[in-house]
């Protein structure tokens, strides 16, 4: 079973625009890599992709 100290919360931002709209939390050692999720950017008025900010 996994810690608590095994997720992490992270920023997921725009790729177009750069804008910083949703933050959620990942498991940091069974997915290492940036996350990427297509989501709705409100300032873009679509959805795009948005990538894990770099901390």
């Amino acid at each position: 079973m996994a810690n608590k100290q095994d997720r992490i919360s992270i920023t997921l931002k725009c790729t177009e625009c750069g804008e910083e709209n949703y933050l959620t939390s990942k498991n940091k050692k069974k997915n290492p890599d940036r996350l990427e999720r297509s989501k709705y950017c409100p300032r873009c008025k679509k959805n795009t992709l948005h990538r894990e900010k770099k901390k």
